[in-house]
């Protein structure tokens, strides 16, 4: 455990420098310095550029490095949404645990803190590994975004009625940006067993965050946006589908009756025909 914190700890470390060393606004160029913008943004506009040249213009360039990025990340993300899920199941579980030790002194914070992490070595889950994915994915999808952001060539192309480098004249993007979270979101949420306030402000709160976001950047950053999200949407229906999910935890909660039902039943008949004799 103290060797997994250290990693967590070396990895949380590594992703902060590279984001604290991305602050520059300046356009990214063969002259651009360190480790970030020289050989990760440089590298990245780079391949978009070329992309484009060989996939019909800028706008198609954005969309094909965009997906290659998603599904490079798509294991990390699966290993992810497969824990996220098995902790949704616990989550009746590890509120019982809350109630249970309500006070809050440091022996029943301990003995609450040792049934928790009972309960996750009994279900499979490792919460420190699971944050992983997210520190990993992070600076990625930074460098994504500012590869397109910062190089001119990728603001200054078109595509379809699209000036790149400006705003969206007729909000098709803001708004596909904004409706592709919300399903991503709905979808993700409706396969809790339990939903709160919370999860519901998130659902609706983010598509309008996102499209008045959208609104203030480029068509390069909303085309990017719209990529990401519609790729969410399909990548949640393929690996945390909440209409299989739902349904099999119905099935397993009807199994569940069915068996508690036969084994009433049977001690019903056993006692019945102890009675009789």
């Amino acid at each position: 455990m103290k060797r997994l914190k250290r990693t967590l700890t070396l990895v949380g470390i590594m992703g902060m420098t590279l984001l604290l060393t991305a602050c520059s606004n300046g356009p990214i160029t063969s002259h651009s310095k360190g480790l970030w913008d020289h050989y990760i943004l440089y590298n990245c506009s780079r391949f978009i550029i070329w992309l484009s040249h060989n996939f019909g213009g800028y706008g198609m360039g954005i969309i094909i490095f965009t997906i290659i990025i998603r599904i490079i990340l798509l294991p990390l993300m699966y290993y992810q949404t497969k824990q996220t899920l098995k902790t949704q199941e616990i989550t009746p579980q590890l509120k019982a645990l809350q109630k249970k030790y309500s006070s809050r002194d440091r022996d029943t914070m301990m003995k609450m803190q040792e049934e928790q992490r009972a309960l996750y070595r009994k279900a499979g889950i490792n919460p420190y590994v699971t944050m992983l994915p997210l520190l990993i994915q992070l600076p990625v999808m930074w460098a994504l975004y500012q590869a397109i952001w910062r190089t001119s060539e990728l603001r200054s192309g078109s595509f379809l009625w699209l000036q790149l480098g400006h705003t969206d004249p007729y909000y098709v993007m803001p708004i596909l940006a904004a409706v592709f979270t919300l399903i991503s979101s709905w979808l993700s949420m409706a396969s809790m067993p339990e939903k709160n306030t919370m999860t519901t402000v998130m659902t609706w709160g983010m598509p309008i965050m996102v499209f008045f976001m959208a609104l203030g950047f480029s068509s390069a950053i909303t085309l990017y946006w719209v990529v990401t999200n519609a790729f969410q949407v399909v990548q949640t229906l393929l690996i945390q589908n909440p209409f299989k999910i739902n349904r099999e935890r119905k099935e397993k909660q009807q199994a569940e009756r069915d068996r508690k039902r036969a084994i009433a039943r049977a001690k019903r008949k056993a006692l019945r025909s102890h009675r009789r004799h």
